[in-house]
């Protein structure tokens, strides 16, 4: 039973002995208590109020002294109010500081054969063009979620849906085809990914340029967007695919191929992988299927032009596209064929995607025809929805090439961390293999903090600069005290100090240490409450605060100068749980931490 429970069924036990007052554990609030005043926990004591019949003070100060005369746990007690402050019995910080070193896993729920299936689909690239900025937000919430509903006891499936076909791939296609004078990856140096969507960038610019020619003919805009030959000649091309022309498919094959290795080369870089891959191109045609069972059965319709919508007017909603005239699918179209092929393939009990906010309406229709096409487990699906990522200049386009280049920023990141600390003396007696492990450690942890410490759905702005910075809540300042801590604990090993276990469990210990500990057994909870809410940010901030409590004992306490043995001994046992946590912590969020520094 943890201390919180404990709390409440002492209370109960006290009102009911006290005033004969029958409570439920709801009905009795604890939380913690103000900084500003004396004690650990607080009871709020205004629900017992009209059955004492007293003042809260008065009621307040029997509890008080109740709990105190029949429990060890209490050593203190004082009343602000209509607020009972405990103070809690030092021993009981010390010996759960010997059950938090003891556990290897602890803050974690153990993943058991009977744990229930969550899938969680993120990354969804589109094959005609690299990774971005956009796209590293959403791996690294996507990953970092999975990483934190394992450490909650679920089983974890991480999947992406990879849109390899369509119109825009077509786009960058038809571009290659007619201006890439045979380029290839091996030509030019450059990565797959990185060169296909060169092409998409060209088709864009000599679009443009012909939209801009028959506008100057007299032809209105729309018309010239439409009746434009680049446009005329890419929608040809995906009707040649869909027909499965040899000669299309296999420029289709080879540029996909291209685009593959190189977003393998920037997941790895990234740290993120996954455990089961999905390509629209295999999961468009089950969709299509699945959308003329629904005009067989009534739950969507067929219009003159032979293309099929979904009514959902009746759903609050309006009217919804689901295979073109020309029969070719949308993107709904796919995921409807997705969503069934993962539910044949997994027994899932929960379905997320991560997606950004600008496709909430998106996920509301899906869940809607999945419903209508009777599947149950249509109405239980989450769109964990996210906001949008920007740079300090605005927003970026793909089709116009401002987008800012994931592997461009991953390898920023990393030479502007080799760079600030070499400045800073961080790798000084490092060796050059370790100040490339370092740097890369501290490049993406920088940018991985950055990004997940903010509320995900919330709209940010990524600033390079302010992610590395070795002062305030940021990842390096989080390395860096992981560092710190080993560094003392190896110099403990050298001078052969047990930190194996706490042998003296009675030790009077400072208000600082037994907050620190108190701090370390919420661990757990932000753990639960990051899986509930789908928020790495709540372990991100947590560990920040973590580590600016532990840095502000490391200032006012020595540890290894200290001449109480018992007390060196707890300094290093509770330095060395600090660093579990830490390294716990920022492992859910997918950043490593650093031995030394």
């Amino acid at each position: 039973m943890n201390l919180e429970a404990t709390l409440i069924s002492l209370v109960a036990e006290s009102v009911q002995s006290l005033y004969g007052l029958e409570t439920t554990a709801n009905q009795i609030q604890i939380q913690k208590t103000k900084k500003e005043f004396e004690g650990e926990l607080t009871v709020v004591i205004f629900p017992f109020v009209k059955a004492a019949r007293k003042s809260p003070e008065q009621t307040g100060t029997e509890i008080g002294e109740f709990l105190q005369k029949n429990n060890s746990l209490i050593s203190a007690f004082n009343v602000i109010k209509g607020f009972l402050n405990l103070s809690i019995n030092k021993s009981y910080w010390l010996e759960t500081l010997n059950l938090i070193h003891e556990d290897a896993e602890y803050g974690k729920t153990p993943v058991t054969n009977n744990s229930e299936l969550m899938m969680i689909e993120y990354s969804s690239p589109n094959t005609n063009k690299p990774l971005h900025l956009g796209h590293i937000r959403n791996n690294l919430l996507g990953f970092s979620i999975a990483e934190i509903q394992k450490a909650n006891g679920w089983k974890v499936v991480k999947t992406n849906i990879v849109n390899d076909r369509g119109i825009h791939i077509c786009k960058s296609m038809l571009a290659w085809k007619l201006f890439g004078n045979g380029e290839t990856p091996e030509s030019t140096g450059m990565k797959g990914d990185h060169l296909v969507g060169k092409y998409y960038v060209v088709f864009d610019k000599a679009y443009k340029a012909e939209i801009k020619e028959l506008m100057e003919k007299g032809i209105s805009e729309e018309e010239a967007k439409k009746t434009a030959p680049l446009i005329l000649e890419a929608q040809k091309m995906l009707l040649a695919w869909e027909k499965n022309d040899a000669e299309v498919r296999q420029l289709w094959e080879t540029m996909n191929g291209w685009v593959y290795a190189g977003f393998d080369e920037t997941y790895k870089q990234m740290g993120v992988d996954f455990d089961k891959i999905y390509y629209e191109s295999e999961t468009y045609l089950t969709g299509k299927s699945e959308v003329e069972r629904g005009v067989v059965e009534k739950a969507f319709y067929q219009r003159d032009d032979k293309s099929v919508w979904a009514d959902l007017t009746g759903d609050g909603l309006d009217e919804k596209l689901l295979l073109r005239a020309d029969g070719t699918s949308v993107y709904m179209t796919q995921d409807i064929g997705t969503a069934k092929l993962r539910y044949n393939d997994y027994p899932i009990n929960k379905m997320v995607y991560v997606v950004g906010n600008e496709q909430n309406y998106h996920f509301q229709v899906l869940s809607l025809l999945l419903d209508k096409l009777g599947y149950a487990w249509g109405k239980n699906l989450v769109h964990f929805s996210y906001g949008m990522v920007e740079l300090p200049e605005g927003k970026m386009k793909s089709r116009e090439g401002t987008v800012v280049d994931a592997d461009d920023l991953m390898t920023e990141m990393i030479e502007t961390a080799r760079e600030t600390s070499q400045e800073l003396g961080k790798l000084d007696n490092c060796t050059p293999d370790e100040i490339e492990e370092i740097a890369r450690m501290v490049g993406l942890g920088s940018l991985k903090y950055f990004i997940l410490k903010v509320d995900p759905r919330k709209n940010m702005t990524f600033n390079p600069k302010e992610s590395i910075d070795f002062n305030g809540n940021t990842g390096p300042f989080i390395q860096y005290t992981h560092a710190r801590i080993k560094s003392v604990l190896r110099k403990a090993t050298e001078s052969g100090i047990d930190c194996s276990k706490l042998k003296d469990t009675n030790l009077v210990i400072s208000e600082k240490e037994s907050y620190l500990i108190q701090l370390a057994t919420e661990f757990p909870g932000v753990i639960r409450q990051a899986g509930e809410e789908f928020s790495p940010a709540l372990i991100a901030n947590f560990i920040y605060d973590l580590v600016k409590e532990y840095n502000q004992f490391y200032h006012d306490f020595t540890i290894l100068k200290e001449e109480n043995e018992n007390l060196k001994q707890f300094r290093l046992v509770l330095s060395e749980s600090i660093a579990k946590i830490i390294k716990t912590g920022m492992g859910l969020l997918g950043i490593d931490v650093p031995e030394r520094m």
